[in-house]
């Protein structure tokens, strides 16, 4: 059973940053395609950024040049570091992963909120 724990949101001032943690387990963290998505109140989640097994990563516009996805598969851990932040960033952020069959895991979200 894939398991994902998300740690590291907050509560931060516009322009700090954050680091969010996902650490997996139950399976091969190296196989996996792994995300970080986010949904705020009223919105559908949508992806902020992905990293493929081979660690080519892909970012949604909004956040380009200020978050940062990165694996450590010897810690079977993904994380995003976030700069810049903006009240528009305020959400829940979670970690998503992938097999190679295209099962999808979700671990329960963290809460980002970011004041003006």
């Amino acid at each position: 059973q894939v398991q994902l724990v998300e740690s590291g949101g907050g509560l931060v001032q516009a322009g700090g940053s954050l680091r969010l943690s996902c650490a997996m387990s139950g399976s091969v963290f190296n196989l996996m395609t792994m995300g970080w998505y986010r949904q705020a109140p009223g919105k559908q989640r949508e992806l902020v950024a992905q990293i493929t097994r081979a660690s080519s990563t892909n970012y949604a516009d909004s956040v380009k040049g200020r978050f940062t996805i990165s694996r450590d598969n010897t810690k079977g851990t993904l994380y995003l570091q976030i700069n810049s932040l903006k009240p528009e960033d305020t959400a829940v952020y979670y970690c998503n992963a992938e097999s190679v069959l295209k099962n999808n895991y979700w671990g329960q979200g963290t809460q980002v909120t970011v004041s003006s």
